[in-house]
């Protein structure tokens, strides 16, 4: 019998694909802070930001319509590391963000 994905039944992104999403997510955001950033940072943010989504992947993927919460979400657990990393203003950065991914 063979198992069939509908619709519905949406499966969780695979690793690549999440992966993915944060390096876009993460280059829209830093894009609209205007302001240089080396890629070393950025790399290192890209590492972190990855690892957070994909220890609470289910709960996201389980929200996934509702952006709003998401980017509560990513404010509270993911923001302030990013911050730190890339020694930018945590107010504009998280404007930003949440202007890039549409919350």
């Amino acid at each position: 019998m063979k198992h069939q994905v509908t619709n519905h039944s949406p499966q969780l992104p695979t690793a690549r694909k999440i992966r993915r999403s944060c390096q876009a997510e993460l280059y829209r955001t830093i894009k609209r802070l205007k302001v240089y950033i080396s890629p070393e940072k950025v790399e290192e943010a890209e590492i972190i930001y990855y690892k957070k989504v994909v220890n609470h992947a289910v709960w996201l993927h389980e929200n996934r319509s509702n952006r709003k919460k998401q980017v509560e979400w990513w404010e509270e657990n993911v923001c302030d590391e990013l911050v730190a990393v890339l020694e930018v203003d945590r107010i504009a950065f998280a404007n930003a963000f949440r202007e890039a991914y549409g919350g």
